[in-house]
């Protein structure tokens, strides 16, 4: 079934080239973007139609477009929106804001909030800094880590160096109100260039991937990385789905299971079963509210990365 044809319009007022997908909202929409249309002229020179869109969408088909992009709050996002725990949605587009990353003009790329009402705020504008030493180019988008702030990396940026003389890219983290930290610069020798978003391991390290080597190009030795990053945060376990109504079925997962004593939902006890070492199974208790799950273990009490929302 079809449910949404882009671009009916001339100048594609709602966007075209949704290139990210879409994410499901806590209200059951589907939130998404467009990488251009919107018909914002700052982009027109470039035949784009436009900066890009951030748009709603209901399961039956009717779309709200939620902000147009003018370059200078960002333009061509490419990767998919997550939704914190506080509601709001996050993003990131590629260039747009600051100019002068490569020495030229272009634009250094954005990290932005939207309410799921379409309230927009650009929290972090790249290459503020001499020779984009916070990065630019943050393609792969970003996820919240258990700490509620969330993390993201640049394609370049960071560390100049003759092998990379525009950066290697770099891994950073941004507080929900915009307050941005580099956790690391890539450069010589090591990964290159990522592109692709963090993942969180329930022990609480961050996982990623570079597509090439600083001082190997022709992937005829040395053909990328998968690297591990850890800012000191503890283990914690994740559970899947993260909302329910009462009865429902929930998996709980970590890699240290064994022997647990205890599962609530925002304190309230649930029955549960510890299937092997990485999970345990257990339905939303009556009377559980809107909160943490918390799992007893030998090893001490593991709290749940985000809340689980008990559902009407």
């Amino acid at each position: 079934t079809t449910v949404y044809s882009f671009c009916p319009e001339s100048h594609c007022p709602d966007g075209k080239i949704p290139l990210a997908g879409v994410v499901e909202g806590f209200d059951g929409s589907f939130y998404g973007t467009t990488e251009r249309g919107g018909g914002s002229p700052a982009c027109e020179s470039q035949n784009f139609s436009g900066c890009g869109t951030v748009f709603r969408l209901t399961a039956s088909g009717v779309l709200t477009t939620l902000h147009r992009f003018h370059l200078s709050d960002g333009a061509e996002p490419e990767s998919a929106l997550v939704q914190g725990t506080d509601g709001n949605f996050y993003g990131t587009t590629i260039i747009g804001g600051n100019n002068g990353c490569d020495g030229g003009t272009t634009s250094c790329g954005t990290i932005f909030k939207i309410t799921p009402s379409g309230a927009f705020t650009s929290l972090y504008l790249f290459c503020s800094e001499f020779e984009c030493t916070d990065g630019f180019w943050p393609q792969a988008g970003l996820m919240q880590g258990s700490d509620g702030n969330l993390y993201g990396d640049t394609v370049r940026g960071g560390y100049i160096s003759n092998s990379c003389p525009y950066g290697c890219g770099t891994l950073f983290e941004i507080t929900p109100s915009g307050m941005r930290t580099t956790l690391y610069e890539f450069g010589y020798p090591g990964p290159d260039q990522p592109e692709a978003p963090l993942a969180q391991d329930t022990s609480g390290l961050f996982y990623g991937s570079a597509p090439y080597f600083t001082y190997n190009y022709q992937c005829d030795g040395v053909c990328g990385e998968i690297f591990t990053l850890s800012v000191g945060l503890g283990p914690f376990v994740e559970a899947q789905p993260t909302s329910g109504t009462v009865g429902r079925l929930v998996k709980v997962l970590d890699t240290n299971l064994t022997g647990a004593t205890s599962v609530t939902f925002s304190g309230t006890s649930a029955t549960f079963t510890v299937v092997s070492p990485s999970l345990i199974t257990t339905t939303v208790p009556v009377g559980a509210t809107t909160g943490t799950v918390q799992v007893l273990t030998p090893g001490g009490t593991l709290n749940s990365n985000v809340p689980f929302r008990v559902l009407p």
